[in-house]
């Protein structure tokens, strides 16, 4: 399942509950970043897997949205039917929301 950054924006500005997981490396996040995100790099999503929650949309982001597909589909073989991938990323953000956040 995918979402879009102009879904997600949205869904921002109008509080809608959600959870933003970004899961790019601390190299990754030093660039930029989506304030309110919780920061997850996708080598460590095992050990912390019980940080997310099951229940309301859970947005999985990387930088162009192929490790986030794979989180998501990850995700849902172990029982989070709410995780959403992001679609085109933070690099999608940065062009499309925010034209002022550093890119890479």
């Amino acid at each position: 399942m995918n979402i879009t950054v102009e879904k997600l924006y949205e869904m921002r500005i109008n509080n809608e509950p959600h959870t933003l997981l970004d899961i790019r490396e601390v190299h990754e996040l030093e660039v930029c970043s989506i304030n309110g995100s919780i920061d997850i790099p996708m080598n460590t999503l095992p050990e912390n897997i019980e940080k997310l929650s099951k229940e309301g949309p859970l947005v999985v982001m990387c930088h162009i949205g192929g490790r986030s597909a794979q989180v998501v589909n990850w995700l849902i073989q172990n029982g989070y039917n709410n995780a959403l991938n992001l679609e085109g990323g933070i690099s999608a953000w940065a062009q499309t929301i925010d034209s002022e956040m550093a890119q890479y």
